[in-house]
């Protein structure tokens, strides 16, 4: 018997050449698929930094204003607003001043007491609003201490003369939202209406300065 004939291969073929038929293509060829993970050498790209060129009308700029001896420090803050149209929050100051006016709210019948001499500035702050603005929003009050270390302090009345040179730090903005307290219910109810609608917080402003 022809053992060949039987296992179905035909006369002459080898095994060699049957296994190489039947193992269906040449090895090793690459496969279609991508390699997985970050291809090597590659990073992140740094993003670009955001840089804002413009602030908003209701921000805050912080400041520190120094004034000359011998000059009205109530005056100058008072032009410094007017002139560059936006209110002035003082938050502190250092310095000495001379023959200051202050009312004294303990005093009877709120009396302004006149101090003369030098005295230094322990505490200095107030608001200081540029037309329009309402009457008796804008005020100064301060401490001061004398060449006995005795404390005194009020709201300043007319001038507030340095007698050397005051440095102040201060805060300005644009906007002033100026609104009478206690609320009433109907108004509380519509600033809430109001504030729903225009997507701003609760305490929408009944007038609004704007210093401009």
């Amino acid at each position: 018997m022809d053992f060949n004939y039987s296992l179905g291969l035909s006369r002459g073929e080898s095994d060699s050449d049957a296994g190489a038929s039947s193992g269906g293509g040449a090895p090793g060829t690459s496969s279609n698929r991508r390699p997985r993970g970050r291809p090597p050498g590659s990073k992140n790209k740094p993003k670009p930094p955001i840089i804002v060129t413009r602030d908003t009308p209701n921000a805050l700029r912080s400041h520190v204003l120094e004034v000359s001896t011998d000059v009205d420090i109530m005056e100058s803050i008072s032009n410094y607003a007017r002139r560059r149209g936006r209110g002035v929050c003082i938050l502190s100051g250092s310095g000495t001043v001379a023959n200051v006016n202050i009312r004294q709210p303990a005093s009877p019948a709120a009396t302004v007491v006149t101090l003369h001499g030098r005295f230094e500035i322990l505490s200095l702050s107030g608001t200081v609003l540029p037309p329009p603005a309402p009457p008796g929003s804008s005020g100064i009050s301060i401490f001061l201490s004398g060449g006995q270390g005795q404390v005194v302090g009020g709201s300043v009345v007319g001038p507030l003369m340095a007698s050397g040179p005051v440095v102040l730090m201060a805060a300005s903005f644009a906007n002033a939202v100026f609104e009478r307290l206690p609320l009433e219910e109907e108004d509380a109810a519509a600033a809430a209406a109001n504030a729903n609608a225009s997507g701003v917080g609760v305490g929408t402003p009944t007038t609004q300065y704007e210093f401009e």
